[in-house]
């Protein structure tokens, strides 16, 4: 594969999955196999001898700026896949996602002056060793294709193709994981979906699961579409504690409190930090020390509630993106989560400033979920230790380490704790 910049408005041709951005780390996940042709081109390009174009997808906006694969299978489908589920997007989004889906309907993406990702395979191979949506689509019945979207390189993140059919009907979403970690994440998502209950009192609409396969050395999980008429949340600060309680337990009544220093929980959380090593060893002994008598109550958790894995359809809530779900955490690790991640992410706030906030809103909204004063203590606490353990995990999995959590993190829940941690080697696992 030769390395290129840029390309001009010629036909001369470059393979994505050579270059170091966004673009190339999501083809070279999408696209494994070496015998894959990958051009990008402006202008008819010639398909190499010996091989047949299998998929043509538009580069929006630019090779330099790519954001978004928009297949040119037809027309239908190019618009199907710029519109579909644009109610769950930012204005700004919705309005540059409209506009691409007019010159796709309109076929006058090349007007636009987008280059075009042209995919061939060999004569005679197996398609469906070499594209993953032969393989999806031989499974599922129907001919796919795929929009893909395409964010800066993270070994945090999976690639995922939204499948479309012929006809730019939603058929589902693949998700992709490609590392140790991001495989452990796709498979984790495959078993809670196979394993959670449906249409109990309160619990939001969760998408079913469509496939679960090994394809090579990728872990590929299938969930069912969304509903065409999802949209985003009003009101995303606000909690839905009602739905959460109804997660954590599973549609069912309240599970009876028991003491944190004596759970299951509690031993398990010793036993990952033992395993990474370091100060949180520290950290969670201290916990166990100043709450381990703190009564609580346990149950399963999200484990990734955030108002962007979150949408409305005729009045009920549905959620998605299930791989971190838990069993067996404290009840209000969500709404923990949600005020958390919301601070980090939307508000921009370092890890003092979003674990304060968080500290906040349990204390607030914990009531209504059974939490007193000293439960919301011990929730938002043991809620940042597990946070920080999972950050550990991913980076030994090879996602490497979130710099707005390591080494921040350790300190905060330190100071919280009111303790110094003792000085021990550095975390194993994983460098920084």
């Amino acid at each position: 594969m030769a390395m290129a910049d840029d390309i001009t408005d010629t036909t001369d041709v470059t393979d994505p999955r050579d270059r170091r951005d966004g673009i190339g780390w999501v083809t070279r996940a999408i696209f494994p196999d070496a015998r894959l042709r990958l051009r990008v081109h402006r202008g008819p390009a010639a398909t190499p001898a010996g091989q047949r174009a299998m998929a043509r997808y538009a580069v929006v906006p630019s090779l330099e700026h790519a954001r978004f694969l928009l297949p040119l299978a037809s027309r239908r489908v190019a618009a199907a896949s710029t519109i579909a589920y644009n109610a769950l997007r930012p204005a700004r989004v919705r309005l540059n996602r409209l506009a691409v889906g007019v010159l796709a309907a309109l076929g006058g993406t090349g007007l636009a002056g987008m280059p075009v990702l042209t995919v061939s395979a060999p004569d005679g191979a197996d398609l469906r060793e070499l594209l993953l949506t032969e393989e999806l689509g031989a499974l599922l019945g129907v001919p796919l294709h795929a929009a893909i979207g395409v964010r800066p390189p993270d070994p945090h993140h999976k690639p995922t193709l939204q499948l479309f059919d012929d006809h730019g009907r939603p058929r589902g979403y693949a998700k992709i994981g490609w590392n140790d970690a991001t495989r452990a994440l796709a498979r984790a998502e495959a078993a809670a979906l196979s394993g959670l209950p449906r249409g109990g009192a309160g619990l939001p609409a969760i998408p079913r699961l469509l496939r679960a396969l090994e394809w090579g050395d990728r872990a590929v999980t299938v969930v069912e579409p969304m509903p065409r008429s999802v949209r985003r949340i009003s009101r995303p600060d606000t909690p839905r504690v009602g739905a959460m309680l109804a997660v954590a337990r599973r549609g069912g009544p309240a599970a009876a409190p028991e003491a944190l220093g004596g759970s299951a929980y509690l031993a398990g959380l010793a036993v990952r930090a033992e395993r990474a090593g370091g100060p949180i060893c520290d950290l969670v002994a201290a916990l166990d020390r100043r709450d381990g008598a703190t009564l609580l109550e346990f149950g399963d958790w999200h484990g990734d509630w955030v108002p962007w894995n979150l949408g409305e359809h005729r009045g009920r809530l549905v959620a998605w993106d299930w791989e971190n779900r838990g069993a067996g955490v404290p009840v209000g690790f969500d709404l923990a989560h949600q005020a958390f991640q919301t601070a980090l992410s939307l508000r921009g706030l370092d890890a003092a400033g979003a674990a304060a906030h968080m500290a906040g809103q349990v204390r607030r909204h914990g009531p209504r979920a059974g939490l007193g004063p000293d439960q919301c203590r011990a929730v938002a606490d043991a809620y940042l230790a597990e946070l920080w353990l999972r950050t550990a995990e991913l980076a030994a999995g090879g996602a490497g380490w979130n710099p707005r959590l390591h080494p921040a993190l350790l300190p905060v829940l330190a100071a919280r704790l009111d303790i110094r941690p003792a000085t021990r080697p550095a975390v194993r696992g994983a460098g920084r």
